[in-house]
């Protein structure tokens, strides 16, 4: 029993070094995109989750190499872990919306989608959103981590496939803390309110659902062809390149609007004098190439596996399709309310939506 509890309340114990690692480490101070109603200053945020996730990484890999914890003790838990980051992000989702004033929605959309737009605690050192993004990202790499330390450590000859998986995730995850300051411009930061969706979202669905390709197939053996690799690789790099782009270049843009991206990319817009949308670069192959990108690198993941057949970790790119599509037609209506016939003029300049060509 004690061995279940301790599974259970992992989560807890991460999320509170997670959180005193936030604090305590140099952090940067950067402005976002967000402007607090009171002062109408841009936010404030405090950023090192890079930092975070070597030291929590490291302090893993310390325990496990001393014999204090076994290299798969997540896979071990994984049920136990599951069930305690349930909990937690539901004790989060009453504790984040109950104590804000109400909005005059129904209490139970209320929950789901949050009552406060960027809460922030501790005099700014902690904003919501940016924490729960950050723990989300640590603990799934510490269970791909501790997942594919549980195939190595149950095969004599490992499935490279795994390798691969885990390292193309692992580089998934680098990529969100190295451009950390980015998603500061992204459509959760500055469009969605704090509740269950992203409360619970960030503490459980982020860690432990991402990780269901490793989850499924772990205890599977047998080498994928090299050629499938290949093209998982191709696949996922492709739409890294495709999802980063777009958004370093949407990030630019804000920051420096007259700047040559990548020093290839001219900020070409649709203006109506007063506010200009960009259509060039990644931005003229569609309005939400970002998404494609997305999609993409889900499938490259699978792909990686080396078990195309096995149904579990195509529920990762399906989650994509599910989020990403309904997401787009809500932005749609969002931009042509806010933008009018601006937003128009550049429907008509970049055409299709996500999928260029086709949709």
């Amino acid at each position: 029993m004690s061995e279940h509890l301790a599974g259970f309340f992992t989560p807890w114990i991460l999320c509170a070094l997670i959180l005193a690692l936030h604090l305590v480490l140099p952090a940067r101070n950067v402005a976002g995109y967000v402007t607090d109603p009171e002062t109408g200053e841009p936010l404030r945020y405090r950023l090192n989750g890079l930092l975070v996730l070597a030291v929590t990484v490291g302090l893993w890999a310390a325990l496990s190499a001393g014999g204090v914890i076994p290299w798969d003790l997540l896979w071990r838990w994984r049920w136990e872990g599951l069930a305690g980051a349930c909990t937690l992000g539901l004790a989060f989702t009453l504790l984040i919306v109950l104590r804000a004033p109400p909005t005059g929605k129904p209490l139970l959309a209320e929950l789901y989608l949050g009552r406060l737009d960027n809460p922030q605690g501790l005099g700014g050192r902690v904003d919501a959103k940016m924490f729960l993004y950050l723990f989300g990202a640590v603990l799934l790499e510490l269970n791909l981590l501790s997942f594919a330390a549980h195939h190595h450590l149950s095969f004599a000859t490992p499935s490279p496939g795994v390798t691969l998986h885990t390292a193309l995730f692992t580089w998934f995850v680098l990529d969100y803390l190295v451009f950390e300051r980015v998603h500061l411009y992204t459509y959760d930061l500055f469009a969605e309110r704090v509740g269950f969706k992203l409360g619970w979202g960030c503490l459980v669905f982020y860690p432990y659902f991402y990780a269901v390709g490793l989850w499924s197939t772990a205890d599977l053996s047998g080498a994928p062809p090299t050629w499938l690799l290949v093209v998982a690789a191709l696949v996922f790099f492709v739409g890294w390149s495709f999802a980063r782009g777009a958004n370093l270049q949407k990030f630019t843009f804000k920051v420096a609007p007259d700047r040559v991206f990548l020093g290839l990319f001219r900020p070409e817009t649709v203006s109506d004098g007063d506010r200009a949308l960009l259509c060039s670069g990644f931005w003229a192959i569609s309005r939400h190439v970002n998404y494609l990108g997305e999609i993409l690198m889900a499938t490259g993941l699978v792909l990686a596996l080396g078990h195309p057949l096995e149904p579990w970790p195509w529920l990762y790119p399906l989650y994509y399709l599910a989020l990403l599509l309904p997401r787009e037609r809500a932005d749609d209506r969002r931009c042509a309310a806010k933008y009018g016939p601006l937003w128009d003029a550049y429907r008509a300049r970049v055409p299709r939506r996500i999928v260029p060509g086709l949709y």
